[in-house]
């Protein structure tokens, strides 16, 4: 289900049950891969936990983009763990699960942000006694209580808003004490012992939210189902999105190296310019390599690839310091 403005629960394991992170480097290289997503998407993630062989995100989608953003980010993901352990395959079991949740009821930010933060002591891995959540590094609740460690993609506003805390210092001193709290809680009673009515349908439900809310989404996969309508909801709308947004950037990068459009479309299809423009396109957008090959002359889109792939690699500090430059562009969104 996609939707502008949704914000979903989303969960993914391992294949058969593996691990999707063997050591710290990979858990970096997720983390670095999900902030690429984020800037590619516009995804807010509003909490975050990296266990053994799962995750979990509770993430906001201002474009009804959250297929697309998935298909990148565990693809992408999965290509660069196989490449570092020398591995081949799927990584993941299936397809994500991605539960919608009903932004305008504020307690499910809370609930949902809790249920997440505490699943490394749910799993035991902050000992029999329970270690400090904050010392667990590979959630999104050290950002929370050290604004200095937050990744730039992060936002606490909306979780601390819902439990009418602000993001300041006695705002996160109460969040911390909230959720040592609730993780004594845990340590007392036990995983069921002090689970809410929430956190069961956290678990086990398909949708969060009000039953109004529930029939409104029923309502939307109705509609979509019906095939007089599938095919022009699920191609040709998304696909004017996507070339519109390539278009943009694709302007905006011009205007930034300070190019002539049409020196460049004239030149060959391998120039500087336009592997740099086409790096941009498709760092920042979901179009198809036809797209961009067609749009900038750049012969055969089977072909595409390599190009972006020269600028992400390059080791020229000047290809560099160009990059980079392109890299900061910020443009508004529909």
């Amino acid at each position: 289900m996609e939707y502008a403005g949704a914000v979903y629960h989303v969960m993914c394991r391992g294949n058969g049950g593996q691990s999707i992170y063997l050591d710290d480097a990979d858990r970096r290289t997720y983390l670095a891969t999900l902030g690429e997503a984020c800037e590619r998407c516009g995804w807010r993630v509003h909490a975050f936990v990296m266990m053994g062989n799962h995750y979990h995100l509770l993430l906001e989608t201002p474009e009804p983009n959250l297929v697309a953003g998935m298909k990148w980010l565990q693809g992408t993901y999965t290509q660069r763990f196989n490449a570092r352990h020398r591995r081949w395959g799927h990584l993941f079991q299936g397809r994500y699960k991605a539960i919608p949740v009903h932004a305008e009821e504020t307690g499910y930010w809370e609930a949902i942000s809790t249920y997440i933060h505490l699943n490394p002591l749910r799993a035991g891995l902050l000992g029999s006694k329970g270690a400090d959540l904050v010392e667990y590094g590979w959630s999104s609740y050290p950002g929370y209580v050290r604004p200095s460690g937050r990744p730039p993609w992060l936002r606490v506003d909306r979780v601390l808003g819902a439990m009418q805390l602000g993001d300041g210092v006695a705002g996160r001193n109460a969040y911390r004490q909230y959720m040592k709290k609730r993780a004594a809680e845990i340590l007392r009673l036990g995983n069921e012992g002090a689970a809410s009515g929430i956190w069961k349908e956290i678990r086990r439900g398909w949708c969060l939210g009000t039953q109004e809310f529930r029939e409104q989404i029923e309502g939307m996969i109705d509609r979509r189902m019906e095939p007089a309508r599938r095919s022009s909801y699920s191609g040709e709308e998304v696909k004017r999105h996507d070339e519109r947004a390539a278009e943009r950037w694709l302007q905006a990068g011009v205007e930034t190296l300070g190019l002539d459009e049409a020196a460049v479309l004239a030149g060959r299809k391998g120039s500087e310019a336009k592997c740099l423009l086409a790096w941009l396109v498709r760092r920042r957008t979901h179009v198809a390599n036809s797209w961009i090959a067609g749009r900038l002359h750049m012969g055969r889109a089977d072909c595409l690839s390599r190009y972006p792939r020269l600028i992400e690699e390059t080791r020229d500090p000047r290809l560099a310091k160009l990059r980079t430059k392109l890299s900061k562009i910020t443009i508004l969104r529909d």
